[in-house]
């Protein structure tokens, strides 16, 4: 792609784009961060302070309770509390963190974001929470999630909303969002997430943060995923800073190294090769999207050409078939939690209290089941064979979202289950492709609107290759830093 290509539509668009403009003072933010012991610092950096005996595990719990309790009657990220005990000695020793209420703690109840699952203890440990706490972090609470994760909102009738820091009229993304909503307002560096369809990477492009999706068997994770006909879901983290995020991965990798995969290790610095770079802006269906996104995307194209990198416009690889077949899948998935969600979640069940969306899923697959099968065959045929575009291309680049983050009750759980389909494939569409080919990819919060609010860009690799989307993702922080806080940001402009 030459200069000029690149060039014309972003003279096209300029207007609807504006980085680290001047904060709408209209707009309500949640920023916990203050001259503390958490202070603006992100994981490495505390652990620096650790280490030097600048500051305590005590004092950083402390801080992050305190900021916790400043904002969370705003955010509403929070199901309940966390009296846990981490491993001392751990490599993240000391950090205070969360973990998203889907997954077992033994002593805790998992609910889901659902009134359908029993409220009850489970009776041991995720094998990832397991490894979580033995590498040393403190989780203090548990953060809400839509029911079962199926849209990409943090919204629910058991919970209510959870609200955006940036601005607290706007959702969080989901399904990951009140981890999200936690590191993005200060209270905590980094947030457990997990990313089914986009639950790590839409979170994080709607609150303006690091997430990183890694290829399918890269994290330790439950084996009855294994199981299903395409194993979606992916486990790892919502930070403020890529490092952090290579940090975690890199320790993650020592405590558990699937041969299967080229290791990552740690990423410090960008590597000097420069890479062939695909971009597409086009969602699925040809359904539209805000041209401020289109700008953003744009705009870190532009940045990477002009760092050497050899940048062309490609189509989306992906067409409105996938798109159905997924959505078939969704439904099958949907349909399978009302139908065994005590078996499948190991505790007492009641179908009769899930949502509408999750029945209208489920309703979604009784209508369309004869066509299911035919789905199943070519989504699994997705998930064996090598991706065509990375024939031709080192990674993609791409919206996370069509549109910056909805307001609060777009997706919520009152919407009627077929208007809240329609308005989900309009907001995302581009990040369910990477869940069934079970390759990485990135969310990186590289441009924000005129009123402040984040938009993500999203970068894809292929199967195995986490260390080639930190390092890229490393020099894109270094090129077009971006705000780490709605206080910051205020502060900047």
């Amino acid at each position: 792609m030459s200069r000029n290509t690149l060039q014309s539509p972003l003279r096209q668009c300029s207007w609807v784009l504006t980085r680290f403009r001047r904060y709408s003072r209209c707009v309500t933010i949640q920023d916990s961060t203050v001259d503390d012991a958490l202070g603006t610092d992100d994981v490495m950096e505390l652990q620096h302070r650790l280490r030097r005996r600048q500051v305590s595990a005590r004092e950083l719990r402390e801080a992050a309770r305190a900021r916790l309790a400043a904002v969370n009657a705003d955010l509403n990220a929070v199901v309940r509390d966390l009296d846990v005990s981490p491993a001392v000695t751990g490599p993240f020793a000391g950090i205070p963190t969360a973990l998203k209420d889907n997954e077992d703690i033994a002593g805790y109840p998992t609910l889901h974001g659902s009134w359908a699952p029993a409220d009850r203890p489970a009776t041991s440990t995720a094998p990832w929470v397991g490894q979580y706490l033995a590498l040393g972090f403190e989780p203090l609470v548990k953060t809400t999630l839509p029911e079962f994760g199926l849209t990409a909102t943090t919204e629910s009738s058991r919970f209510g909303a959870t609200r955006n820091p940036w601005d607290l009229s706007r959702s969080v993304g989901g399904s990951s969002g009140g981890s999200a909503a936690l590191v993005a307002a200060g209270v905590i560096p980094i947030a457990h997430a997990n990313d089914g369809g986009g639950s790590i990477r839409i979170p994080a492009a709607a609150c303006g943060l690091v997430g990183l999706k890694p290829t399918r068997g890269r994290i330790i994770d439950v084996p009855e995923l294994d199981r299903l006909p395409v194993n979606l879901v992916a486990q790892g983290v919502v930070t403020r800073t890529v490092r952090d995020t290579a940090y975690y991965l890199a320790e993650a990798e020592i405590m558990y190294r699937n041969p299967d995969l080229a290791p990552i290790g740690m990423v410090v610095r960008p590597e000097k090769r420069r890479l062939r770079i695909g971009v597409f802006t086009q969602a699925i269906a040809g359904l539209p999207i805000d041209p401020r996104v289109g700008a953003a995307v744009l705009a870190t194209a532009e940045s990477l050409q002009g760092l050497g990198h050899e940048v062309t416009q490609i189509p989306a690889p992906v067409d409105e078939r996938f798109g159905r077949d997924f959505l078939r899948y969704w439904a099958l998935l949907s349909f399978a939690f009302e139908k065994a969600g005590g078996r499948l979640l190991r505790t007492d069940f009641d179908a009769s209290r899930t949502e509408v969306l999750t029945r209208g899923l489920s309703d979604l697959f009784r209508q369309q089941a004869m066509g299911t099968p035919g789905s199943l065959r070519r989504l699994v045929r997705r998930s064996q064979e090598p991706e065509e575009v990375y024939a031709d291309y080192d990674v993609v680049i791409s919206p996370v979202l069509s549109t910056p983050a909805p307001l609060i009750g777009e997706l919520g759980p009152d919407v009627p289950a077929r208007e809240h389909i329609i308005r989900l494939l309009r907001f995302a569409s581009f990040t369910a492709w990477q869940n069934v080919t079970g390759a990485p990819a990135i969310s990186l919060p590289l441009a924000r609107t005129a009123e402040g609010l984040p938009i993500g860009v999203q970068i894809g690799a292929p199967r195995g290759e986490e260390r080639r989307l930190l390092s890229l993702a490393l020099e894109l922080e270094m090129a077009m830093p971006w705000p780490h806080t709605p206080g910051a940001y205020t502060r900047q402009a």
